[in-house]
């Protein structure tokens, strides 16, 4: 007599708990790691991976402060022969899909809005800025690093929220939201809205503990009776002004960025009017090919210079005595590394570093605090490999997707992770002849 299927729901938990099993990961069953992510605080064995020719991923254990540790997984790509790109979409997508063809390993990248409200989401989910095959995706609404993909190499460097724009063909400079504004009503300046401006609120949850959203009612660019602010979205023809709204409360999700301008408001700002940004600081657009804002160095975290960060990221991960997993990079000459410090946020003595941990061990490690750079961490830090003919993964394993509603049930996702918006993709290189 056959056996009726057990139904989808109990299959992928099967599923589920024989691949943690196989890691040596033993849990009684995928709901109980919302509550306790301890058998996940194992110190890993160290190894060594060549993953390909000049990219190879090494584990180890380290022991932090206060009887708590960290497993270290660092990725070191030899520039000579592979190559590192940010990869970015605003419809997301699962960190080992980039694994691929000739791509053999991604990390983690740019910090990114998260929330728990499905139907309220940004078209650009992406915090400051982005930009993809020589566009400008989203701009930055203040001075951060970046990670640019410049003249065709990869480059690490402080951009100041600020650069030039042709709309409809007329020149303009602008400047990020958050900067200072002693341009403001300069004739033809404009300044930069966009998703970093939100606010992220926290509400208690029944079932999950609390829910992340923003209030779209408060959501909006301020009102101003002087201002105007033009609504900029990617079009099959390329970005363009898609809403007028005079007098602000523009929503910051409904486009790419918004631009804002003052009386007299120029003629060309009308619907349907190309865009296309020109310079990002002192930078001419057309030598970048890609590139993404990246988190606080570890030097800054570490001496609590991130209001930059904070505001749109909700609970800051980089207040003092906060525990997190960490994804981090540097930049030294021909190699490139990415490093993530992992942890659960319910193991105890596994929930990841300080910031000040954090910028001990860059140091240990012989790497300047002030040249490493945070990319996105919590439970988002993972790096995706090729090994052994698949795709292995690596960070944040413990990773549960939460349920939308009170019917879904909780699943483990630790190997895909968190869907990302944006990543880093090291491909390699034609070996010389």
């Amino acid at each position: 007599m056959n056996r009726p299927l057990a139904p989808a729901s109990d299959r992928a938990d099967l599923a589920a708990l024989a691949e943690l099993s196989a890691r040596g990961i033993h849990v009684p069953g995928v709901p109980s790691l919302a509550r306790d992510q301890s058998p996940f605080a194992r110190p890993t064995l160290a190894w060594t991976r060549t993953v390909a020719p000049g990219v190879t991923l090494t584990a180890r254990p380290i022991d932090l402060s206060a009887d708590c540790f960290t497993n270290a997984y660092t990725l070191t790509v030899d520039l000579g022969r592979a190559s590192c790109r940010p990869v970015s979409s605003p419809a997301g997508f699962h960190l080992r899909h980039l694994v691929t063809g000739p791509a053999v390993a991604a990390a983690s990248g740019a910090f990114s809005y998260i929330s728990d409200d499905p139907a309220y989401q940004p078209a650009e989910p992406r915090l400051d800025l982005a930009v993809g095959d020589r566009c400008a995706v989203s701009l930055p609404t203040i001075t951060k690093p970046a990670l640019l993909i410049h003249q065709g190499r990869p480059t690490l460097r402080t951009l100041a929220a600020t650069g030039s724009v042709t709309i409809a063909g007329h020149p303009h400079t602008w400047t990020g939201s958050k900067e200072p504004q002693p341009h403001r009503h300069q004739p033809g300046h404009l300044n930069v809205f966009g998703a970093a401006n939100c606010r992220i609120r926290y509400r208690d949850d029944p079932r999950t503990g609390f829910r992340r959203d923003v209030d779209p009612a408060a959501n909006t660019t301020l009102r101003d009776p002087a201002a105007l602010d033009c609504t900029v979205t990617h079009t099959p023809t390329g970005p363009r002004i898609t809403a007028l709204h005079p007098g602000g409360g523009a929503d910051l999700f409904t486009g790419a960025y918004i631009l804002r301008t003052h009386r007299p408001w120029p003629a060309h700002l009308a619907l349907g009017a190309p865009v296309h940004v020109t310079a990002l600081d002192t930078l001419a657009t057309a030598g970048i090919d890609s590139g993404l804002s990246l988190g606080p160095s570890a030097a800054d975290a570490a001496a609590g210079h991130t209001a930059a960060w904070d505001q749109s990221l909700g609970t800051s991960p980089f207040r003092p005595d906060a525990r997190y997993a960490r994804t981090l990079l540097t930049l030294d000459g021909q190699h490139l590394t990415i490093t993530v410090l992992d942890g659960a946020p319910l193991a105890p003595g596994f929930q990841g570093a300080t910031v000040q941990e954090t910028s001990e061990l860059v140091e240990h490690a012989g790497h300047d605090p002030a040249a490493v750079f945070h990319l996105d961490g919590g439970q988002t830090s993972k790096i995706a490999h090729r090994h052994s003919g698949q795709v292995d993964a690596v960070g944040s394993l413990h990773y549960l997707r939460w349920p939308q509603d009170a019917h879904e049930p909780f699943r483990w996702q630790g190997l895909d992770g968190r869907r990302l918006h944006s990543a880093l993709q090291i491909t390699t290189l034609p070996e010389s002849p």
